[in-house]
C-alpha cells in the first residue's frame, strides 16, 4: 500500500496536471473521475492517500463518509474552491486529514502530501509494532492510546528500522524490556539473538566475565575459554537493563564495544570484532550520575543516541480502564474463573490509585484479586490496604525563580506558615505537613523556631 495515491476530480485537465506533479514528486498515482469510480478502485486496491475534490457527481464528502465507515486506513485530503472552506471544515470533522483550496498551488499541495504520507507511514509502523508486541511478547504492558504512550511507540517504530543505540528511560514496571524486544523483533536483526541482562543482578566482581567472557587461565578457576553475553549475541541485540549499575571498569569496556566494535576478553592479548546493537534501559537519572562521577559521560552520550522515555502509569491515567480490563481478563483466563467481575466501587479505587509500581503492580493486583476471590463480584473489601487508604496530600510545587532558591529558607517558611495557619498548634501543623510532631519540633529547633517560643499546643 506504500507510496500510492488516488486522485479524484471531474476536471480532466486538473486530474492530469495533479497526476504529473505528484509523479514527479516520486509517487505512484491513479485517477478517478468521480466518487463512485473512486470507491470501486478503493475496494480493489487500497492506496495510502486519496486526494478528492468535494464538488462532483458522488461528492467527495460521500466518498469520505464511505471510507470512514468502512474502516479503511487510507488518509484523505480534500480539494475545495476558495470561499467554500466551510465545506472543507465539515470534511475535516468527518475524518479528512487536511484540505487545499483552488486554484491549486502545486508546491503547497506536494508539501501537504509529504506530511500526510509521513503521518500514514508512522501510523502503519505503530500498528506493526503493536501487533508484534501483542503476538510475541504480550500486549498488556503497552495497552493504551494516551498521547505520551503513542509518542513513544512512534519513536520506537522509527528507530526499529535503524541500527542506532537506544536508551529507554522509565520507572520500574513500565515495560522497558517489552519495548526493547519489540524494537529488536522489528529490526533487520529480528532473526538473530536477543540477550537481556539485568546489570544490577550481577555481582560486581563477575560483571566483566559475564559480559565480556574470559580465556583459559585468566584467573584462578578459569579452566576453559568462556564466551561472554556480548560475544554470544553477535549479530543480534543486547539489552542492558539497569545500565546505571555497571561498575566504571565495565563501562570502559562497553564504550570500546560501541565505538570500535571490539571486545576485550579477560586474559586475552588481542580484541575480537563483534557486531551487536545495544539497547540500554534505566530508571535512574544517568545525567545526574555523570555529574556525580559514577557514570562515564562519553558512555552516556554513546548510549543516548535515541532516548525513549516510557511514561509512568500516573501520566497516562486515561489508559487505566483499558489496562484494568485487559489484565483482569488475562488473570481470569489464567485461573479459569469465568464469571468473576469487578464491582463499580472497586473500579473507582483502581482508577483513582496512583500506581507507584506502574503496570507491573497493576498486573500483580489483578492476579491477587482473582486468586483470592470468594464470590462472583470483587468488592472493596477484597482490595489490598494501600488501595483503600486515604490519598496522600498532593505535592506542593512552588514556582522556581531563575536566580535559584534556598531549600533551608523554603522549609523554614513552610513550617512558619503552617504554624500560623493553625495558630501555633503543633499537632495540626505536623499533620498538615505530613510529618510527625516530633519531627516538626526537631525542624523548628533547627530553623530557630523554638517550640517554647511558639504558641502552646492545645491538644
Amino acid at each position: 500500500m506504500s507510496n500510492r495515491i488516488l486522485v479524484v476530480d471531474d476536471d480532466v485537465s486538473l486530474r492530469r496536471v495533479m497526476k504529473l506533479q505528484l509523479e514527479e514528486a516520486g509517487y505512484q498515482v491513479s485517477v478517478a473521475s468521480d466518487g463512485e469510480e473512486a470507491w470501486r478502485m478503493l475496494r480493489e486496491s487500497e492506496p495510502q492517500l486519496v486526494i478528492t475534490d468535494l464538488r462532483m457527481p458522488t461528492t467527495g464528502l460521500e466518498l469520505l463518509s464511505r471510507i470512514t465507515h468502512a474502516g479503511l486506513r487510507t488518509t484523505v485530503i480534500v480539494v475545495t474552491a476558495f470561499g467554500t472552506v466551510e465545506t472543507a471544515v465539515e470534511a475535516m470533522k468527518l475524518g479528512a486529514y487536511d484540505y487545499v483550496t483552488k486554484p491549486l498551488d502545486f508546491d503547497a499541495l506536494v508539501l501537504v502530501v509529504h506530511r500526510a504520507m509521513e503521518r500514514q507511514s508512522l501510523i502503519e509502523e505503530v500498528q506493526t509494532l503493536r501487533s508484534a508486541l501483542d503476538q510475541r511478547y504480550g500486549f498488556e504492558a503497552i495497552v493504551g492510546h494516551s498521547k505520551g504512550l503513542l509518542r513513544v511507540l512512534d519513536q520506537a517504530a522509527r528507530v526499529a528500522q535503524r541500527d542506532a543505540t537506544v536508551l529507554i528511560q522509565g520507572e520500574t514496571g513500565t515495560g522497558k524490556e517489552l519495548v526493547a524486544r519489540a524494537i529488536h523483533h522489528n529490526s533487520r536483526r529480528g532473526k538473530r539473538p536477543f540477550s537481556a541482562i539485568n546489570c544490577g543482578a550481577i555481582p560486581r566482581d563477575l560483571v566483566e566475565s559475564e559480559l565480556f567472557g574470559y580465556t583459559k587461565g585468566a584467573f584462578t578457576g578459569a579452566v576453559a575459554n568462556k564466551e561472554g553475553r556480548i560475544e554470544s549475541t553477535n549479530g543480534g541485540t543486547l539489552f542492558l537493563d539497569e545500565v546505571g549499575e555497571l561498575p566504571l571498569e565495565a563501562q570502559v569496556k562497553l564504550l570500546r564495544v560501541l565505538q570500535e566494535g571490539e571486545l576485550a576478553k579477560l586474559g586475552a592479548t588481542d580484541p575480537i570484532k563483534v557486531d551487536v546493537r545495544v539497547i540500554a534501559a534505566t530508571h535512574r537519572d544517568l545525567s545526574a550520575m555523570v555529574e556525580d562521577g559514577t557514570f562515564r559521560e562519553d558512555l552516556y552520550y554513546r548510549l543516548a543516541v535515541v532516548p525513549l522515555r516510557i511514561p509512568p502509569l500516573r501520566e497516562r491515567r486515561e489508559d487505566l480502564p483499558e489496562l484494568i480490563e485487559v489484565l483482569f481478563e488475562r488473570a481470569r483466563k489464567r485461573h479459569a474463573i469465568e464469571h468473576l467481575r469487578l464491582s463499580p466501587a472497586v473500579l473507582q479505587h483502581l482508577i483513582a490509585y496512583h500506581w507507584p509500581g506502574n503496570v507491573r503492580q497493576l498486573e500483580n493486583v489483578m492476579e491477587r484479586l482473582v486468586v483470592l476471590s470468594t464470590s462472583e463480584v470483587i468488592s472493596t473489601e477484597d482490595l489490598p490496604p494501600e488501595l483503600t487508604a486515604p490519598p496522600r496530600p498532593a505535592p506542593f510545587w512552588p514556582d522556581l525563580p531563575e536566580q535559584g532558591i534556598s531549600l533551608e529558607a523554603l522549609e523554614r517558611d513552610l513550617i512558619r506558615r503552617a504554624l500560623e495557619k493553625f495558630n501555633g498548634n503543633q499537632t495540626q501543623a505536623a499533620r498538615y505537613l505530613d510529618i510527625s510532631r516530633r519531627t516538626l519540633i526537631y525542624r523548628m529547633e533547627k530553623h530557630g523556631l523554638a517550640p517554647e517560643s511558639a504558641p502552646k499546643d492545645d491538644l
